[in-house]
């Protein structure tokens, strides 16, 4: 039989065929820790859970309206108000199964083939590949470790064309962490506003885990002009460790949340009733979990970055969000193990979990051969055994 020439174009994700790998060995009884992990490490808030079995209970297993039950979709824009002071009203909200499936639906309603889509690298792995799946055209902007891997200015004017229909921005980051302050956004919007043709998906799925104080903001908080021309992406999923409830949602202008929608109608249809009712109360319910968890997050990255750069020959940009870090390994490529050469990310990721029990993901799946990515939302234990077996292997190359 023969497939749609569109999968061609697609890569399986590098973080799922990793974790898999992972999975299997700690069947077969080996000691894996594993970095690849994308998912916070706490139990879903207890409250939570408790209003998805009251959901049970009340027999709110129906079909829902394809966009959300109304319920969420104003408490998504009251939690949206408080957090980032925008308003908007449930029109402008859709609620999709993960942020991962609000993204889809936003470029399945946009893009036509042959537009482009500015992508900043390093960038998360499904970026590009929706992208593709969309018939867009993927415009891979590399971005400097001296820069802490975030687009600059001269970056984004060079890259936008007259074909430009979409820049994507994720801020803090997956995979490096790194975060967009309110200067940066403002240079950047800068250079927007000469482009009105272009529109911004503001992917800020981590934007409750930020590290030293620092304060949430995007492009549409610095500019009420970018409004009509942002579509901000948040979930459940990070921010209350809700990961499998699979709830999502695209928020920005009506009609582009309205032919979403419609994407969404003939596909999915809704997400699971019971979960939307879990996500009204973690998003009205108590916060203090968030900065508990993100407080964690912190003291872990700290340590992480800490033992990393220990390592001579490794070099590490600094998270200042989300539970990821990036570091730079190329150092160690040429070097060889048992008569066998590390060439590249993805021979490092094999030579970690072969020789180290260690799982990482491979920094070309994010659009930078030089580095991998190591997930910190591990226990101390793990955190502190992990770190040990990557320095002997890395230590042991020759």
């Amino acid at each position: 039989m023969e497939l749609s020439k569109r999968l061609a174009r697609v890569q399986p994700s590098a973080t799922l065929s990793i974790n898999a790998k992972a999975q299997q060995l700690r069947r077969e009884g080996v000691r894996v820790v594993n970095f690849a992990v994308g998912e916070p490490d706490f139990d879903t808030p207890a409250h939570v859970k408790q209003a998805a079995v009251q959901a049970l209970h009340f027999d709110r297993t129906r079909y829902t309206p394809v966009s959300g039950i109304p319920e969420l979709k104003q408490a998504v824009c009251d939690w949206i108000r408080d957090f980032y002071g925008l308003n908007y009203s449930p029109s402008s909200v859709l609620v999709s199964c993960g942020g991962k499936h609000a993204i889809y639906n936003v470029l399945q309603a946009i893009l036509n083939p042959g537009d482009e889509v500015i992508i900043p690298a390093p960038y998360w792995v499904s970026y590009p590949e929706m992208v593709a799946l969309c018939d867009g055209v993927p415009v891979i902007v590399d971005c400097d470790f001296e820069k802490d891997y975030k687009l600059t200015p001269a970056l984004l004017e060079n890259a936008i064309t007259d074909k430009t229909r979409l820049v994507i921005l994720n801020s803090p980051s997956n995979p490096t962490g790194c975060y967009y302050d309110r200067d940066e956004l403002v240079e950047l919007v800068a250079v927007l506003n000469k482009h009105p043709h272009v529109t911004v998906l503001s992917d800020d799925i981590y934007s409750h885990i930020l590290f030293n104080n620092r304060k949430w903001v995007n492009v549409a908080m610095v500019d009420e002009t970018m409004l009509p021309r942002t579509v901000i992406i948040q979930a459940v999923s990070k921010t209350y460790a809700m990961t499998g409830w699979r709830i999502g949602f695209a928020v920005g202008p009506e009609e582009i949340i309205s032919a979403a929608s419609t994407v969404q109608s003939q596909s999915t249809s809704n997400p699971c009733s019971i979960a939307q009712w879990a996500a009204i109360a973690a998003l009205r319910g108590d916060q203090t979990c968030v900065a508990r968890m993100a407080e964690e997050f912190e003291n872990r990255c700290q340590y992480l970055v800490e033992r990393l750069r220990q390592i001579p020959g490794v070099k590490c940009v600094e998270p200042q969000g989300a539970f990821y870090a990036f570091p730079d390994v190329s150092a160690f490529y040429g070097k060889k193990y048992d008569g066998i050469v590390v060439r590249n990310s993805v021979e490092m990721a094999e030579y970690l979990i072969d020789k180290a029990n260690v799982a990482v993901v491979p920094g070309s799946a994010f659009g930078n051969d030089r580095c991998i990515r190591l997930s910190f939302a591990l226990s101390w234990n793990e955190l502190e055994e992990g770190l040990n077996r990557i320095d002997t292997a890395l230590k042991a190359l020759r």
